[in-house]
């Protein structure tokens, strides 16, 4: 049976971290940037239908400036998956909220599942997309980790340790995530009430789909698929 999939990409937000650079229009070498290559990774699955991309909501630095970003191969017309751009908002969730609830507006059915990626994650892989997509339509909810090296320790207010946690039951998360939609439009529709009632601030979709829909399952992250935070990590590593 075949399933249409989705992709949201969050790309929204401002880089306060990269010294005056917006990092997902930063190039990675000639002719490809951040966003670029991150949307070029997902537009080679043939199971992807659709990509929405979360862009800043000003003029400057929103869709024209995206759609500068990119290779022009995917923009042509007719040319699949789709790419689509959607302002977004003040917070991740926010963004990928709006980025959600345009793929509800769209004619024809909605996609049976739908991965969110962060945008300054370009060295995402094939083989972690395909994992993902088939996690996804076994799982309904699946979220890549990476093992911690290090034993972690959680820490007080007071700046004290108060829980010593197994390394072997922690992980740090990866995106794409994936989920079913319209499931996680409608946790993160619940998220947004809950942050008007209480200013709580969701920062993984993870974390939204489990406190509202129900549990997530883990698959392996790739090492590779790192986030680009500061300008020294648009250097690869060897």
């Amino acid at each position: 049976m075949g399933y249409s999939v989705a992709v949201v990409i969050s790309a929204a937000g401002s880089s306060r971290r990269m010294g005056g650079l917006k990092k997902e229009y930063c190039s990675l070498g000639p002719g490809i940037t951040v966003l670029g290559a991150v949307v070029k990774a997902f537009a080679a699955s043939e199971r992807i239908e659709t990509i929405v991309v979360a862009v800043p909501p000003d003029a400057e630095k929103g869709e024209f400036t995206a759609r500068a970003s990119l290779p022009p191969e995917l923009l042509q017309t007719g040319a699949r998956p789709q790419v689509f751009f959607v302002p977004g908002g003040s917070t991740r969730r926010i963004s990928v909220h709006h980025a959600l609830s345009l793929l509800s507006t769209f004619s024809g059915e909605e996609p049976d599942f739908v991965l969110i990626h962060d945008g300054a994650r370009p060295w995402v892989d094939t083989d972690l997309i395909e994992r993902t997509i088939d996690a996804v339509i076994l799982h309904k909810a699946v979220v890549p980790l990476l093992p911690v090296l290090e034993t972690p320790k959680e820490i007080n207010e007071a700046g004290f340790v108060c829980r010593h946690l197994p390394r072997a039951r922690v992980g740090t998360a990866q995106t794409p995530q994936g989920f079913a939609y319209p499931a996680i439009l409608q946790a993160h529709e619940q998220a947004a009430e809950q942050e008007l009632r209480t200013q709580r601030e969701y920062t993984d979709d993870a974390e939204v789909w489990g406190e509202f829909i129900g549990p997530v399952a883990v698959i392996p992250g790739s090492p590779g698929n790192r986030k680009i935070t500061f300008p020294e990590d648009l250097v690869p590593r060897v």
